[in-house]
């Protein structure tokens, strides 16, 4: 990878695309450093340290905490992003859309974005109307209460707008990128929290250094599985063009093992965390105590049901998200449309059963796999010392999904240019 880099660097096409990114990634964490005038932001730093509004916060590289002007970033943008794409396998008009190529993609790429203003105006007033509650915003007139909410709109489309410019004058994906530089630059502080637990002697350097040991197994493993796939053969008959004959080709059909981690892990987290998160913003009612307390609470993270029903939840939306994404149905009819098969398997309902098969296995693996590394944080946290890490399943598996995508496009990029340098 090292060496991959160093060779593009010497290409000045590339070069000004790393420029461009290195400059508007700059740009966006500069933004992060700048506090809404009138909000007393501890508050948040209080609610923020573990949870969903403890992710919200690390994916926006601490500017949820710090309430800057970049706070919502592009939390807005996910959103809609996910519920755009629920919508495009549930309402026939936009999946047929979808289907018309590149025009069809920019439709429902304008439409996600003014979905996402319409989230940002939401989260907005919402945070606002909390944070006044909790006597955080003392103090400022009605005007000022619109500029304060005006201010965490704007931020929010200008991160989306940021991560547009990266996409088209960097290496693409801008967004994930976005969010690969915010969960980074959480990394110091954790280090930072790990080494201050040691030094007031409540955890052992031996148990520092069992820690570190276990997220470097996780981390090997959570990069293996994003590598693994399983490889569905296909063979297609030959084709009589003309006076030639083509002749059958034997390929596969790849199928990502956690494709739907991420956002199976999303999801519920969601589920679980929503309670919790409405509870810290209204403490002093009785079904916010009991949510928060109570041992019959599943949303009472010091209970041991909270992460047998987060396992479930992250499962179940692991094989949800795969079925309504893979369509077994559909990639066996497209199959037989291109005159192929699955070797062994007749056409037909057959094949569409074999498709579910894998797909239903696929799922179980990858949902087992996203539950254990997303209880793990959770079990840390309730049975030893280290409390208040920035650390997360999520988190993980995004850095490793976006560095891996990025490796991708840059050798692509090389590639296109006819430098195999890289490859020797």
């Amino acid at each position: 990878m090292l060496s991959t880099l160093r060779n593009a660097w010497k290409v000045p096409d590339l070069r000004n695309k790393f420029f461009w990114t290195i400059a508007l990634v700059a740009i966006f964490r500069m933004g992060t450093k700048i506090p809404v005038p009138g909000i007393n932001a501890d508050y948040l730093k209080e609610m923020t340290q573990s949870g969903l509004l403890g992710f919200y916060d690390l994916i926006s590289g601490g500017a949820f905490s710090s309430f800057s002007i970049l706070a919502l970033g592009v939390m807005p943008y996910i959103n809609a992003s996910i519920i755009m794409q629920l919508l495009t396998i549930g309402i026939p008009s936009l999946e047929q859309l979808q289907k018309e190529g590149e025009e069809g993609r920019k439709k429902i790429q304008k439409a996600t974005r003014y979905l996402a203003i319409v989230i940002a105006i939401f989260l907005a007033i919402g945070v606002v109307a909390s944070l006044s509650q909790k006597g955080a915003s003392t103090g400022i007139s009605s005007f000022e209460y619109i500029v304060v909410i005006l201010s965490l709109i704007v931020g929010s489309v200008f991160c989306i707008w940021l991560g547009d410019q990266i996409t088209v004058k960097g290496f693409g994906n801008g967004t994930s990128i976005l969010i690969f530089v915010n969960i980074i630059s959480r990394l110091p502080l954790t280090i930072i929290r790990l080494i201050q637990l040691e030094q007031a002697d409540t955890v052992t350097i031996v148990q520092l250094a069992l820690f570190f040991a276990g997220v470097v197994v996780l981390l090997a493993a959570a990069i293996y599985f994003s590598l693994a796939e399983r490889k569905i053969p296909v063979q297609y008959a030959g084709k009589a063009v003309g006076n030639k004959v083509m002749k059958g080709q034997s390929t596969h059909i790849p199928l990502s093992i956690i494709s739907a981690a991420v956002i199976a892990i999303i999801f519920a987290m969601s589920l679980m965390g929503t309670p919790e998160a409405l509870a810290k913003f209204f403490p002093d009612k009785d079904w916010s105590v009991w949510i928060l307390t109570s041992s019959y609470s599943i949303f009472n993270k010091s209970t041991w049901m909270y992460p047998v029903v987060y396992a479930l939840f992250t499962v179940f939306f692991t094989w949800f998200y795969n079925e309504a994404t893979l369509k077994p149905e559909e990639m066996a009819e497209n199959l037989n449309k291109s005159a192929g098969f699955v070797p062994g398997i007749r056409p037909g309902e057959q094949t569409t059963r074999h498709f579910e098969k894998v797909v239903a296995r696929i799922s179980i693996i990858g949902g087992l796999f996203a539950a254990l590394l997303a209880i793990i944080p959770i079990l840390i946290e309730q049975h030893s010392d280290f409390k208040n890490i920035s650390f997360g399943a999520t988190a993980l598996l995004i850095v490793i999904g976006v560095a891996l995508d990025f490796s991708r496009r840059l050798e692509s990029q090389m590639v296109m240019r006819h430098y195999e340098g890289f490859l020797k």
